[in-house]
């Protein structure tokens, strides 16, 4: 039987909006993965963690980025017999090891012996790759592969995919296909993976630029059917926000992830101080005297390595540290690390209710330290909780968005909380593209897909999603 090469299949990250895994095959001999990452919420449900795909024909993993939804498996890949080089930014060369770290304590053992062994593998196995500059991965077969990585403005260091591959048509020998794969249809010579887009004006980040071409694109459509606020009214609407929760003299939780948001929030939050420096955010207290606090080590090891990587910040950032402001080291700004500082501050902000805005992980309330300070201060009325990433259902964080609003409670770790606190969301902080974003990159390609792949959406995302590119784009084949 003939077969067409390149081919892709999905190991994750096509229905759902976790578990990011594709494989692209350019012969019956060679493949590369683009990303291993975890299954969570529902997702992880109907998933296995274990790796039930061949990976001996893997020559390479290349990483987008290194949110855990997009790298978590991969303790598992290296178990599977996986050996390969993994292909990153540089900076998610520095970001990797800190995020496999957590993850191995976190689900697999806190046995610093082996935690180093893993770390020490990894390091070997990682190839920092520059952005915009080709690079050939060694096959075996007849195909050549090169790829090059573009920024992706999703986090810092992440990146879309070009594939350009070189080959011809194979004979079919033992090359496993997934059941019911529309796209091992056509062969193609320039594939595109979009991993996570981000929205223009994220901070710190540069916009990223379509590729000049793609023969098959792989698009994101995590918010298909969606349009986020402009930057101006996300941040007059945290401004607004912050005075009003502040009015009663209590403490702002934000739940926040440790790598992206939290930066991106602490960026955010040094412009409102400057702009508002003397003005009052509640009584008898000015932006100026307002402190921030993170709570978080992960976060705080994060943060530096941010600073660390100041050449891969956009224009305007780097404008801020020319004129002499730091954007994610200023005064107001504390950090816990030890466990003990942690819990000395969530006694003392229970006892005193000092008004401050204390930024912990987890994103959505589902472990980390957020949850000390929830089950301390959700019950005070002068607390309040805010809100700036997506939470999933099922996750104490939604129960707290959905029911805090009308009175209800919220169970933590096995104990039911009445929520008294105040609730509030900022849906403009999102580190993915929205709807427009999505079909702009597509429009601005100069030789457009033939074939456009839609993944890491739910169903209707991606579904919402498909109808737009469809009347944008009435050539292609949409799947």
């Amino acid at each position: 039987m003939q077969t067409n090469y390149p081919q892709i299949l999905h190991h994750g990250g096509k229905e759902g909006v976790t578990g990011s895994c594709h494989e692209l095959q350019i012969s019956p001999e060679d493949a590369v993965l683009i990303d291993c990452g975890l299954f969570q919420g529902k997702d992880e449900a109907s998933n296995s963690l274990e790796i039930d795909f061949p990976v001996e024909h893997i020559r390479a993993l290349v990483v987008t980025h290194v949110h855990i939804d997009h790298v978590g498996r991969i303790p598992y890949l290296l178990a599977a017999g996986f050996k390969g080089p993994i292909l990153c930014s540089e900076p998610s060369a520095l970001l990797l090891p800190l995020v496999l770290e957590d993850a191995l304590k976190i689900g697999f053992t806190r046995n610093r012996q082996l935690i180093d062994r893993f770390l020490k593998r990894i390091e070997g196995q990682i190839v920092p790759l520059p952005y915009g500059r080709w690079h050939r991965v060694s096959t075996e077969g007849s195909a050549a592969l090169s790829i090059k990585l573009k920024p992706a403005g999703h986090i810092l260091g992440s990146a879309y995919v070009e594939c350009r591959v070189k080959g011809k048509r194979r004979e079919t020998r033992g090359v496993r296909r997934e059941e019911g794969d529309e796209t091992n249809a056509l062969p193609a010579s320039r594939v595109v993976f979009s991993g996570d887009l981000g929205a223009p004006y994220t901070p710190l980040l540069p916009a990223p630029r379509s590729p000049y071409r793609a023969d098959w694109l792989v698009l994101e459509s995590t918010y298909g059917g969606r349009v986020h606020e402009g930057r101006r009214l996300r941040r007059n609407r945290l401004k607004a926000v912050i005075e009003r929760a502040l009015a009663d003299r209590g403490v702002v939780l934000v739940p926040a992830f440790s790598i992206g948001r939290t930066q991106e929030l602490l960026y955010e939050l040094e412009e409102l101080i400057t702009r508002h420096s003397q003005k009052s955010v509640a009584d008898g207290l000015n932006w100026d005297d307002l402190e921030i606090i993170i709570d978080s080590p992960l976060a705080s090891r994060f943060t530096d390595v941010y600073r660390q990587l100041q050449p891969f910040w956009d224009r305007e950032a780097r404008g801020k540290l020319r004129r002499g402001r730091h954007p994610l080291s200023f005064e107001q700004l504390t950090c816990i690390d030890s466990h003990g500082d942690h819990q000395n501050a969530v006694d003392y902000l229970k006892k005193t209710a000092r008004p401050c805005l204390v930024i912990a992980a987890s994103g959505m309330c589902s472990g980390g330290r957020i949850m000390n300070y929830l089950k301390a201060l959700i019950e005070d009325s002068r607390t309040d909780i805010l809100f700036v990433g997506y939470q999933a259902v099922g996750t104490p964080g939604r129960d707290i968005q959905q029911y805090g609003p009308r009175g209800g409670y919220v169970v933590l770790e096995g104990k039911r909380y009445d929520i008294r606190s105040g609730v509030h969301t900022i849906g403009g902080y999102s580190a993915h593209a929205d709807e427009q974003n999505l079909v702009s990159f597509v429009r601005r390609m100069r030789h457009r897909p033939s074939k456009l792949i839609l993944v890491h959406g739910e169903q209707q995302a991606r579904q919402a999603l498909k109808q737009r590119m469809e009347g944008e784009f009435p050539e292609m084949e949409i799947l």
